[in-house]
């Protein structure tokens, strides 16, 4: 069993900074891309930002700058440093996995974090 635990959301107000937290855990675990992506009320789940295994990262153009992605392997622990943050921001961040276990490719999401930014 993969699971994964996210942590860091809250209320901030804007101009402020969070950090997000997911790290997964399971036996057998080999972790590949890593991400972050966020669903606003009545909005598609869009990517924000992700990260393969040798630390390329990508992200959407409206965090570009403000958002840092980042990873520790030996942790299998991906992080999310928000600054500069807008009251758009505002949305349920999801971590999600892609991993090998014992030879089968999978995925994984997180529960789900509430991050709101008041203006």
């Amino acid at each position: 069993q993969v699971q994964l635990v996210e942590s860091g959301g809250g209320l901030v107000q804007a101009g402020g900074s969070l950090r997000l937290s997911c790290a997964a855990s399971g036996n057998g675990l080999s972790i590949n891309a890593m991400g972050w992506y966020r669903q606003a009320p009545g909005q598609q789940r869009e990517l924000v930002a992700s990260i393969t295994r040798d630390s390329s990262t990508n992200y959407a153009d409206s965090v570009k700058g403000r958002f840092t992605i980042s990873r520790d392997n030996a942790k299998n622990t991906v992080y999310l440093q928000m600054n500069s943050l807008k009251p758009e921001d505002t949305a349920v961040y999801y971590c999600n996995v892609l991993y090998n276990r014992y030879g089968f490719k999978d995925e994984r999401w997180g529960q789900g974090t509430q991050v709101t930014v008041s203006s």
